[in-house]
């Protein structure tokens, strides 16, 4: 058995390094490609489920459904349904491939719900204004409700982003060399639990650290009241408030 020295020597070796180095990467381009993509998809499912034109109703029951049933779907079990619904199909994908495909699908799922909850909390008279003004949906979605909506949204999207990091460790269950996989292989090789899982501890810190802080930041500069914004207020927003019954 190797003493705690001579663990932390081999531990800083360069090969155990670079071991580490990788499984960090792939723990972060998981989590960065699925956020980002969440963001994109869920603020388009929003706006989706938002308009009420009849055309879009087939897609609008769609997105509802779909939303609603991966949002109770434990992560671990929309990995192993993606990998079997493509091995189904006869479709051979790397693990990592079917990891990035389920994160990006619950990551969507809950943005989209985020961004709904944004989107409800801008008040009614400030659409019908918008309407009055004879705003397309397009123009009504970027000039009134997400300028309005950003400050319900980011709180809750920054958090799930937090919490998200962590759960892409899940996907060791499936194989992928992330953190939480490659602690484990560090471990069978002879390394203290308590060094290893404090390492990786730490890089999880590293990583969702710095995004905690960029949220609050964010939530404090849309909610100070002395912003440029709120001093100076767009033709838009004037217009849109003479409408607005006091």
């Amino acid at each position: 058995m190797l003493t705690l020295s001579q663990q932390l020597t081999n531990l800083f070796s360069q090969f155990t390094l670079e071991f580490i180095l990788q499984a960090a990467l792939n723990t972060l381009s998981l989590s960065a490609i699925g956020c980002s993509v969440g963001l994109l998809v869920g603020f388009f499912i929003a706006c989706l489920r938002h308009t009420r034109h009849v055309a879009f109703l087939p897609l609008r029951v769609l997105a509802i459904v779909t939303v609603e049933l991966l949002r109770r779907i434990p992560f671990l079990v929309t990995l192993f349904l993606v990998f079997f619904l493509f091995q189904g199909f006869g479709y051979s994908l790397s693990f990592y491939t079917i990891a990035l495909i389920s994160v990006c699908l619950i990551s969507s799922a809950y943005m989209a719900e985020i961004f709904r909850t944004g989107f409800e909390s801008v008040p009614r008279t400030q659409l019908e204004a918008a309407q009055t003004l004879n705003f397309s949906y397009r123009q009504m979605v970027f000039y009134v409700i997400v300028p309005q909506a950003w400050k319900v949204v980011i709180p809750p999207a920054f958090s799930f982003m937090v919490s998200f990091i962590k759960d892409t460790a899940l996907a060791s269950q499936l194989g992928v060399i992330e953190l939480t996989f490659s602690a484990k292989i560090l471990i069978s090789r002879g390394y203290s639990e308590f060094l290893i899982y404090g390492v990786i501890l730490l890089i999880y810190f590293a990583m969702s650290y710095p995004l905690s802080l960029l949220g609050q930041w964010l939530e404090r500069r849309l909610a100070a009241p002395g912003s440029v914004v709120s001093r100076t207020p767009s033709p838009i927003t004037k217009s849109l408030s003479s409408l607005t019954p006091p």
